[in-house]
């Protein structure tokens, strides 16, 4: 069976940030488990879900279907550091990365806003 290239994509969004299927469904606000039989049973996700998705990658619909937009830490502005700093930051739980953001703060002499 061919992969659809609806989730073809989705898999390279979520490669480029680092994110597994769970951190997607938490940050879209999608049950894990209907997010993964979409992978699962290679199905195209409704428009609802899509919406839901690209929200949780911080993306439009129309960021989602263009590649000449970048989708994530691709930018060539990053170096490599700043993006291995963002893929620690995304593997962390929510609460973790509140405590990472306030230590950074500190760090910096700034408090968070």
């Amino acid at each position: 069976m061919q992969e659809n290239d609806t989730l073809i994509r989705i898999k390279r969004i979520l490669e480029l940030n680092g994110w597994s299927i769970y951190r997607l469904a938490q940050r879209s606000h999608i049950p894990y488990s209907s997010l993964n039989n979409i992978f699962l049973r290679n199905t195209e996700p409704t428009l609802s879900t899509l919406r839901k998705i690209c929200n949780g990658f911080g993306i439009s619909l129309s960021e989602f279907f263009n590649d000449d937009i970048p989708t994530s830490c691709q930018d060539n502005s990053f170096s490599p550091e700043d993006i291995e700093l963002l893929s620690l930051y995304h593997s962390l739980k929510s609460h973790e990365q509140d405590l990472l953001l306030v230590y950074a703060s500190g760090l910096s002499k700034q408090l968070p806003k």
